[in-house]
């Protein structure tokens, strides 16, 4: 059953640590080298969410280019991206695909060193809504015993590509994972329910979200600077009786071109020339949700 109602008018403080209006996500989504291609034995090269190839459009056979935009993201984008966040001390959550980490090895460690958390985000960059239960347990726990090789240790969060399967949250559940951002229905994680026992949800954006430049709703920098901008200028006001949390998405492919990290750095440094707004890891934030906001039922991990 769907809830339509969530909150209300009146959503609950979220008492974000230091007392700060805001909490800020930045999650850097790293897929390269997980898509589908036919190297890995598909009847395709995927190329989602760059500049030659519309999201969700696949050329069957081999299609070398597509190989080299997503490539870009891996040699190029994401290290350009990780330097902008070491170079203002602001770190924030890496969603990676198992198998993204494995062929690029300097990705988890470099990015761990940084203070990033993991997100789980498949084994493959794979929409897990299209695989039945077992394959996508199977694709689960490969993922886990890869995330314990890359970087040291499980995740404790889990988002699928684009949506999850109805599987999705029981295995999540199952698998020991403490909480997932397979939804974008709330500005404030939220308990639900999963085989009678509490679970913690901490949604994800696509709002805030770089995917915009290849839908073409993004142009220039300057698109990105102000639409980011706004979102956290409405958020930081509201704060003043009613903080929220903002997610914002970033692809190494995408916001790793550099007139478009020219955006990102704009925005990096309006946050942080703010006060009272708490620049948080994913995991951070489930951790302080349920230390402050139990679940009524109890029994949550």
């Amino acid at each position: 059953m769907r809830d339509l109602v969530g909150y209300g008018a009146h959503r609950p403080d979220p008492q974000w640590p230091g007392g700060a209006r805001l909490a800020v996500n930045f999650t850097v989504n790293y897929e390269e080298g997980a898509e589908e291609s036919t190297p890995d034995g598909f009847d395709h090269s995927e190329a989602p969410l760059t500049d030659g190839v519309p999201a969700g459009s696949d050329v069957i056979g081999r299609d070398l280019a597509a190989e080299s935009l997503m490539a870009y993201g891996a040699r190029v984008g994401v290290w350009r991206i990780l330097r902008m966040f070491e170079e203002r001390a602001m770190a924030g959550t890496l969603s990676a695909c198992a198998v993204a980490l494995e062929r690029n090895p300097l990705v988890a460690p470099l990015f761990r060193e940084a203070g990033f958390d993991l997100l789980g985000h498949g084994w493959r960059f794979t929409r897990h809504y299209l695989l039945d239960e077992a394959t996508e347990r199977e694709h689960m726990e490969r993922a886990l015993e890869s995330f314990e090789q890359t970087w040291g240790a499980r995740p404790s969060g889990w988002y699928c590509r684009y949506g999850p399967s109805v599987n999705t949250r029981a295995l999540v559940s199952a698998h020991g994972i403490s909480y997932d951002s397979d939804a974008y229905d709330d500005e404030l994680p939220y308990w639900t329910q999963v085989d009678g026992q509490p679970h913690l949800v901490v949604p994800h954006t696509f709002s805030n979200n770089d995917n915009k430049y290849t839908k073409g709703w993004w142009a220039t920098s300057d698109d990105a600077y102000a639409y980011l901008k706004d979102a956290f200028d409405v958020m930081y006001a509201e704060g003043a009786y009613s903080p929220g949390m903002m997610m914002v998405s970033i692809h190494p492919r995408v916001s790793g071109h550099p007139a478009r990290a020219a955006g990102l750095g704009r925005f990096l440094d309006y946050v942080a020339s703010h006060e009272d707004v708490w620049v948080a890891r994913r995991e951070d934030i489930a951790t302080h949700w349920r230390a402050i906001h139990p679940s009524a039922q109890g029994g949550a991990r």
